[in-house]
């Protein structure tokens, strides 16, 4: 049955609301993005598009990006999802962009076929489109994510569940729990599990998505969910219930293991292991709707799905950029306190907010803000502080990006490193030396 026809008018008119995450109208492919043909086994019709960047790791990640009720591939590779994009171009891993054909462009979350691993649904054909970049390129088995945006993030759970012995770690958008929208009627809307009322325990949750996959006695993969406390299209309860399900299937307690706050309005629970690749996370975002991911937030979901850590490709930095720069191990933009331009002022990090005192320019080996140079004092050793200053040309001012994210001074060669592995707001950034440690690997925001 065609989708249109499944829904009452206040369901559509709810699925509509889906496509609030994105807003790009469907331009022309970008470059660099192709559709594939006659990959594999595809019962529902779904299109396939991959994005291989220049330069690709010799043993790279691959991606699955999901996209949103009524979106398209081109939609969130030229849109929302774009930081997925810049990234790979840097780490050099793969893309694979599933797209819904059936009215609507939804995926089907719902239906008996849906959620059985190999069922004939949606997600069989997504996992043909996996089997056949595995199949093209050296992909490294260890990892292989997902990341999808409303409709996409619920895919994202039910990919995680049905088949836990190849995705590694996911991260959710504004979803719900693997099963929640689930129907008998051939259906895809479930307004009780949109509205936030389908409420079971944990122990509940891990059994309907262990059902999608019976017999598998493995590991399931590392989960992150995101949502908005407002959001009124897939009910900020869905949260709560997500989180249960993945710390159940991971062999959790509901109690947070670590709780922080990255931003003023975010609040950050960890379950399980607590550094940035945890166990399982959730990050709600106060007073904020349907309408993740917001700016910045992919850089926390490409430290936690382990993206960044597959080589960088771009040696040193990139000439012409300008982009935050963002701790991998607090989720803090380097900042020029009080935006203060003067000789000698020392970065900090601080909660990311996109303005001028966060934006360094990458030209050449140097790296710019308010217009003065980072600089690492001359002759100085682990435990100086970086600092800005007039640009001179010199090698104390030079800096390069390190295949795990670091940057390190060509004078010195000493790293960019957050004083004490601190991730509280005003903690300052110094010279120490090159570790690979979390507190010295940064994300282009």
């Amino acid at each position: 049955m065609r989708m249109g026809r499944l829904l009452t008018a206040a369901a559509l008119a709810a699925a509509t609301a889906l496509t609030a995450v994105a807003l790009a109208a469907a331009p022309a492919m970008a470059a660099g993005l192709t559709q594939v043909t006659g990959f594999g086994n595809n019962p529902t019709n779904l299109n396939m598009y991959i994005y291989v960047p220049a330069r690709v790791a010799p043993r790279p990640a691959l991606l699955v990006l999901v996209h949103y009720c009524g979106g398209s591939a081109s939609g969130i590779f030229n849109g929302n999802g774009h930081d997925y994009v810049t990234a790979a171009d840097r780490y050099g891993y793969i893309i694979v962009l599933p797209e819904a054909t059936r009215d609507g462009h939804c995926f089907d979350v719902s239906t008996p076929a849906a959620l059985t691993r190999n069922g004939g649904g949606d997600s069989t054909g997504i996992m043909s489109m996996v089997g056949y970049a595995r199949s093209h390129y050296p992909i490294d088995p260890a990892r292989i994510v997902v990341s999808g945006f409303s409709s996409g993030a619920m895919m994202t759970n039910v990919l995680a569940a049905q088949y836990p012995d190849v995705f590694t770690a996911a991260s959710a958008f504004s979803g719900v729990p693997a099963g929640c929208f689930a129907t008998t009627n051939g259906s895809l809307w479930n307004s009780q599990c949109s509205g936030g009322t389908v409420i079971k325990t944990a122990q509940q949750w891990g059994d309907q998505a262990r059902a999608m996959y019976p017999g598998y006695t493995g590991a399931y993969p590392r989960m992150q969910v995101w949502h908005g406390t407002t959001d009124t299209t897939l009910a900020y309860p869905n949260f709560g219930e997500e989180l249960k399900q993945w710390t159940n299937l991971r062999g959790l307690g509901q109690t947070p293991a670590f709780t922080d706050h990255p931003q003023s309005s975010w609040t950050r629970t960890r379950y399980g292991s607590t550094g940035t690749q945890a166990t399982v996370e959730g990050i709600s975002i106060a007073g904020v709707g349907h309408q993740l991911p917001m700016s910045g937030q992919i850089a926390y979901a490409i430290a936690f799905l382990g993206l960044d850590t597959g080589g960088d490709t771009t040696g040193s930095p990139t000439p012409g950029g300008t982009t935050a720069l963002v701790g991998v191990a607090s989720g803090r933009c380097l900042d020029v306190p009080g935006s203060n331009a003067a000789n000698g002022t020392q970065p900090i990090i601080w909660d990311c907010h996109g303005t001028a005192n966060q934006q360094w320019t990458i030209s050449g080996p140097t790296i710019r803000a308010l217009g003065k140079c980072l600089d690492a004092p001359l002759n100085g050793t682990a435990g100086v502080k970086a600092q800005l200053w007039d640009c001179s040309g010199a090698t104390n001012q030079q800096w390069t990006l390190g295949a795990d994210g670091s940057i390190r001074n060509a004078q010195s060669g000493l790293c960019l490193d957050v004083s004490g592995a601190g991730t509280a707001n005003n903690t300052p950034v110094q010279l120490w030396t090159c570790t690979g440690a979390a507190n010295q690997r940064w994300l282009r925001g």
